[in-house]
């Protein structure tokens, strides 16, 4: 009980929330690697699993591809582009968790696009719906939850893993632990993994009232919304 005791005092202790090694600091050093990482995920991966979806084809190869980022620890990642890169940059750190992003992204916008119902994809042809109508109204609302829950996967991993950016040099919560080890303060060490892991929960619990909001399926029975669960133009 004595390092949770501890690590309450050091959370409460104003003192270590101010400065340049403050945890307010560190959080925005690593809220900044998290959202560009996560941002650059996205733009990568979902264009290209959601088109591969629509057609079926490819999805398999691009999944494999994505995969490597994941079977490759992030570390030894890091530790090869601050070499090849330098230190000058944040592009290591942004380049692993960026790697470590893209596959959940690429796994469930595929899964996602693959396993709407083919029925209400006939009958939306049917209608004489164009091939970008049928992507837009139909099969994105229809995927739109696996879609977004590889989305909050991807983010809430890209929190925890932009910890390890410390133990090459660059900022964010993980220097709050290291410097715990370094100084043997395990109350500090305590202290910044229950920062990271209330971030990752915070993180998860955002992402989720998201999807409740933004999933296009929620408004099947407003007015104007049709037969296949998407609003009439």
């Amino acid at each position: 009980m004595s390092a949770v005791s501890g690590a309450w005092d050091w959370l409460t202790d104003g003192s270590n929330w101010s400065g340049s090694d403050g945890v307010l600091h560190r959080l925005s050093e690593h809220l900044y690697f998290c959202g560009v990482s996560l941002g650059i995920s996205l733009v990568i991966a979902l264009p290209i699993a959601i088109v591969l979806g629509h057609y079926g084809r490819g999805g398999a190869v691009a999944i494999n591809i994505s995969n490597v980022g994941r079977a490759i620890p992030t570390y030894a990642v890091l530790t090869l582009l601050l070499f090849a890169i330098g230190s000058d940059s944040d592009w290591p750190v942004i380049i692993s968790l960026v790697l470590f992003g893209v596959p959940p992204l690429v796994t469930n916008a595929y899964v996602g696009m693959r396993e709407v119902d083919q029925d209400v994809v006939e009958a939306a042809r049917g209608m004489g719906m164009t091939g970008p109508q049928l992507l837009l109204r139909t099969e994105l609302p229809l995927a739109f939850p696996l879609i977004w829950t590889g989305v909050r996967t991807a983010a809430v991993q890209v929190v925890a893993t932009a910890t390890l950016a410390a133990l090459a040099g660059f900022g964010g919560l993980g220097r709050i632990i290291t410097a715990g080890f370094n100084r043997q303060i395990t109350a500090q060490v305590v202290a910044g993994a229950v920062l990271v892991a209330v971030l990752a929960l915070l993180v998860e619990g955002v992402f989720l009232i998201l999807q409740r909001l933004l999933d296009p399926m929620r408004r099947r029975n407003r007015p104007g919304a049709d037969s296949l669960g998407v609003l009439n133009p």
